[in-house]
């Protein structure tokens, strides 16, 4: 590292997205300990997974996955709220390149043909500054080598935040929410429909709802974490 490199890392310290700590000179985003300590699922090694389940009965998916599991107050909670209201986008790009290494060595994925980010209305991605879903995707789409698609669905009205809705209010609050433009460019793919957080999995079955409707595609989810009770 240069003199200069030096001279930013005081002013702008670089530290761990998940920990806080700081990060050596070789290290990028996430410490090594939290890199080897962050409680990942691998749920794409098993098709039928704690987390395909929540589905069941309720929408035709191929595959569901999730990098971390998601408990509060936990460090994987911590590198989300960096990377979703701290603005950190180069965490979701991260994550997605990790995962995608992984995703494309699973036969459940190698399939996958196109990448598409659950969409955020204009308003709400305005004042966010951005969609992370897309910075996921796009992680993702570099290690999976799979186009990232933002043209098709995309969020006719802005919903309220689903955090502390009740399992019926977060699925109340997504539904009939969602549309497809130009649904021809996308008939026969394989999608991967992927978020930053999947709980109830409310918004993934409200978006595969729609996407459903257009001719042999198939539909397997990605995410960044998970919930499981």
């Amino acid at each position: 590292m240069s003199l200069f490199d030096d001279f930013i890392d005081l002013l702008y310290p670089r530290v761990c997205a998940a920990c806080g700590n700081s990060l050596f000179s070789k290290e990028k985003t996430i410490c090594t300990s939290c890199f080897y300590k962050l409680p990942k699922t691998n749920f794409h090694t098993e098709k039928e997974n704690p987390l395909s389940r929540i589905f069941w009965g309720r929408i035709n998916i191929e595959s569901v996955a999730a990098y971390y599991l998601f408990k509060k107050g936990s460090k994987v909670q911590h590198l989300l709220h960096q990377f979703k209201y701290k603005g950190r986008k180069e965490i979701g790009t991260f994550i997605g390149e990790l995962y995608g290494q992984d995703l494309i060595k699973a036969e459940c994925f190698k399939t996958v043909e196109l990448i598409i980010p659950v969409p955020l209305h204009k308003k709400k991605e305005k004042i966010r500054g951005f969609n992370q879903s897309e910075y996921f995707a796009k992680g993702l789409s570099k290690s999976m080598k799979n186009e990232v698609n933002t043209k098709t669905l995309f969020r006719e009205k802005m919903s309220e935040t689903q955090t502390k809705k009740s399992k019926f209010k977060r699925w109340e609050n997504v539904n009939n929410i969602f549309l497809i433009k130009n649904p021809e460019n996308i008939e026969g793919k394989h999608i991967l429909l992927v978020d930053d957080v999947i709980t109830t999995g409310s918004t993934i079955e409200a978006c595969a709802e729609v996407l459903l409707q257009i001719p042999d595609i198939k539909i397997s989810v990605a995410a960044i974490a998970c919930t499981i009770n």
